[in-house]
Order: structure tokens, then sequence, then C-alpha cells
């Protein structure tokens, strides 16, 4: 009985979850343009994503923000990460307390403080200003990711590395980093779908002549939820969960 209990409570979780994705898109297929009434099944939707110039040039400035974003935090973020495994020093565990503190900070905090920060610098809104936006959002994951990572580790190698005579440089490039390759990634596919998605940061750094798609969809949503919208926003979840799909197989120790 409580296995059963136990079962039901589960199903019911994932219904809370997901049902309201699945209702999204099933109205994806359906022919009518603006009722929610059942018309018919159709495919014209994610065929008009196709055609609309709009939507590409956005869907386009975000990849190219997500991807560089990705890298850019990954890099940081590994670099972080090593160092604050590798040394102990004065101010460490702050360093490694302040990055729980960004990720579990509000969205829209962190877009209001680097608003003022950009335009106290004089920056002007736009492509630099959102990629440093989603950079500042990015490392705090990457770098929490390769550290558990790092964890990890059997630290005997290392030592046996650094007795044979190796330098700091030649044990993190031959033995950390080709150990850590599996964390790099998944802290890379996870920035990705976090830039992907982002709309409060994009919102608060992004100027009017660089829309990204997430701006974009809660424009179109502002005027009504329509069709194409729902099948917009079906690609983005199928995207979505590949990304993360393939970051957890990456962080799955294997057995």
């Amino acid at each position: 009985m409580m296995q059963f209990l136990k079962s039901v409570y589960a199903w019911l979780i994932y219904l809370f979850l997901y049902l309201p994705l699945a209702v999204m898109a099933f109205y994806s297929f359906n022919a009518s343009k603006y009722s929610l009434t059942w018309k018919g099944f159709t495919l014209k939707w994610y065929g008009k994503l196709l055609t609309n110039t709009n939507l590409f040039d956005a869907a386009l400035r975000s990849l190219t923000i997500a991807i560089l974003s990705a890298t850019i935090a990954c890099i940081i973020g590994t670099l972080t990460a090593f160092m604050l495994h590798q040394y102990r020093f004065r101010g460490r565990k702050a360093i490694l307390g302040s990055l729980f503190v960004m990720m579990m900070s509000p969205d829209i905090v962190i877009g209001i403080s680097l608003l003022v920060l950009f335009l106290a610098a004089g920056f002007t809104l736009g492509f630099w200003t959102l990629l440093m936006g989603h950079v500042t959002l990015c490392v705090p994951f990457v770098a929490a990711t390769v550290y558990s990572r790092f964890e990890g580790f059997d630290i005997s190698v290392i030592e046996a590395a650094k007795d044979l005579g190796a330098n700091e440089y030649q044990v993190f490039s031959r033995i950390i980093l080709p150990m850590a390759i599996p964390g790099f990634v998944a802290g890379w596919l996870l920035s990705f779908t976090l830039s992907l998605d982002d709309v409060i940061i994009s919102f608060f750094t992004t100027g009017p002549t660089y829309e990204v798609l997430p701006l974009r969809i809660y424009s179109m949503v502002r005027l009504g939820i329509k069709p194409d919208v729902n099948a917009l926003s079906v690609v983005m979840i199928v995207i979505t969960v590949v990304a993360v799909f393939l970051s957890r197989r990456l962080l799955k120790e294997k057995r």
C-alpha cells in the first residue's frame, strides 16, 4: 500500500510539473490561429518559424551569445575551480561561498546590479553587455560543477606525478584537465542552457538593437498566445532538454 501511495504521489508531481508543457506542445499543432478550440492537426506553425526572419535573427543572436558565454564561462570557471581545489590561501572559503551566493541570487537582482554597473561605466547596452551578463550568470555554475569533479579525483595520482618531477603546468594539462573534461563539458552544456533560456538578465543587459530569442518570445506573448509562439517554445524546450540530458550523462559517475 505504501509503495502504491508513493507511486501516486510521484505521478502527481510529474503531472503538476509537465502538464502545462504537454498542453502547450499539443496546441502548437492546432490549426486554429487564435482560439484554444481544437480545429485540426497541422504543422504549418513549425513551417512558419522557418520563414520568419525576425525570429530567425533573434535565434541566431541567442545561439551566438549562448555559445560564446558558455565557452568563456567554462574557461574562467574551470581555472577558478582548479585554483580553489589545489591551493589553500586566505579568502579561499569566501570565494567558494560567493559562488554559491551568486547561484542562489535572484536573476532580477543580478540583472539590476549589472545594469547599474554598465551605466555607471558608460557602456552602451548591446552585444558586449549582454555577453558579460551571461558570463557572470554562468561562471558560478561551471565552477561548482568542475569543482565537484575535482573533489572526486584520486589525489595520489597528482602526488605521484609531482614526485616524478612534473611541474604545475604538466600536472594540470596532462592529468587534471583530461580527468576534468566530463565536468567541463557538462558545465558548458549547463551554461549554454542557462544563457539560451535567460529572460531577466537579458532584459536588463541588452539594448533595443540586439534582441535575443527569449525576449522576442516575451514580446510576442504580451500580444496573445498564438500557435507559432507555442511551436517556438516547444523547439526551445527540446534544445534545453537535450542539453540538460547530455550534461547529466556526463556528470554521472561510471559505476
